[in-house]
């Protein structure tokens, strides 16, 4: 006898690819905030212009965000997936973009004031 497949069979694989997605979402936020951190730091110490600084303060500020929202994402994401449902990463998206910007910006910055 053949088992009817329901909406949840179809949708939801039964691997670990939303538990690989969350870890992958807590090295982008792990990597924006120590980093930025750490340049802002020494960009203050290496007396470089203060875009530079705030533009790593503002990535760290990011990373930082994306890791507080990082349960409540997870969250989210699973109940879509059991209910069949678009998942929307909008914000969490924004926050990732805007950090990996204020580092590119921060980054040209102290290029600029080094070289």
């Amino acid at each position: 006898m053949r088992r009817e497949r329901d909406v949840t069979d179809e949708i939801w694989d039964r691997g670990l690819q939303s538990e690989r997605t969350r870890l992958a979402w807590v090295r982008t936020a792990v990597a924006l905030s120590t980093g930025g951190l750490g340049a802002t730091g020494l960009s203050i110490r290496q007396g470089l212009p203060v875009v530079a600084a705030v533009a790593f303060a503002l990535a760290a500020l990011c990373g930082g965000v994306l890791l507080i929202r990082t349960k409540v994402r997870f969250r989210r994401v699973q109940a879509a997936l059991h209910a069949g449902t678009p998942v929307n990463a909008g914000l969490d998206a924004l926050f990732a973009w805007l950090g990996t910007l204020s580092v590119v910006a921060g980054a040209f910055a102290f290029v600029l004031a080094v070289g």
